[in-house]
């Protein structure tokens, strides 16, 4: 395995890549995230993508236009899909071996994959997709999550102590079971697109979700929770920081790369 860094064309732009080579058939774009450049949070794509290669499978990252190493204006996740489908090109020209590429985002990169239908993935991981509109108002947690939060609290038996003692605000603990039982948010006009994108797109799909994300709790609370295609990390963080969610990524993306 080696690991090449690399300019491609996106119009008349120039973008930044980066691909882990492998000699598998099957490669893994991993679509970068809000204004975050390929390698990631404190490199957490750059070792994964790394891991990947080691298992056989080639690895194609790559900065949007406007972020990091790459040229022009940021136009936000919504307008990514031609930079995606320049990476996918790009990715086939330098490891012209592929017959399949599956697109792997977290968060809003997850997003634009499903916007732009795929993007012309043959398979899409998606982890943690964004469903949250830009108007401000996304201060309070889904009632899934709230729930969420005092069965956690019920299981741990000081939480219990400082209930039965007293050490518990009881108006605050009021307001909270309130909006425990408020009813399923209405589905937002972005996670409508999401799921009219994906509704268009014919591969292979898993849907990753962290456990102790908000962002993947405020996904759940507009999709369908019995959707098959959903599998769960428990005690995960957004990024997957945690060892035991680490490892769980890793075996989640080697799986779909195989599927």
């Amino acid at each position: 395995m080696s690991r090449l860094h690399l300019d491609f064309g996106c119009g008349r732009l120039k973008c930044a890549g980066t691909l882990d080579t492998a000699p598998g058939t099957t490669g893994l774009l991993i679509v970068s995230g809000g204004n975050e450049i390929r390698a990631g949070a404190f490199s957490g794509q750059a070792k994964l993508a790394a891991s990947i290669a080691r298992a056989g499978f080639p690895v194609f990252r790559f900065d949007r236009r406007g972020v990091g190493d790459s040229e022009g204006e940021n136009r936000g996740f919504r307008k990514s899909k031609g930079d995606i489908k320049a990476a996918i090109h790009a990715f086939q020209a330098i490891a012209p071996q592929l017959d399949r590429i599956i697109g792997f985002g977290n968060c809003d990169a997850a997003s634009a994959l499903m916007l732009a239908k795929g993007a012309e993935c043959d398979g899409l991981i998606l982890s943690n997709p964004w469903t949250i509109e830009d108007n401000g108002d996304d201060s309070t947690p889904p009632p899934e999550a709230i729930r969420a939060r005092y069965r956690e609290k019920l299981k741990n038996p000081s939480e219990v102590k400082r209930l039965l003692s007293g050490g518990v605000n009881l108006r605050k603990l009021m307001r909270g079971l309130t909006k425990s039982v408020a009813p399923k948010p209405a589905s937002s006009t972005l996670a409508d697109e999401m799921r009219e994108g994906l509704e268009a797109f014919e591969g292979h799909v898993r849907i990753l979700l962290a456990g102790d994300d908000r962002t993947a709790q405020m996904f759940a609370s507009v999709w369908d929770t019995n959707d098959p295609r959903i599998e769960r990390c428990d005690g995960a963080g957004h990024s997957y920081v945690e060892p035991h969610a680490e490892e769980w990524l890793r075996e989640q993306i080697l799986a779909g790369l195989r599927a």
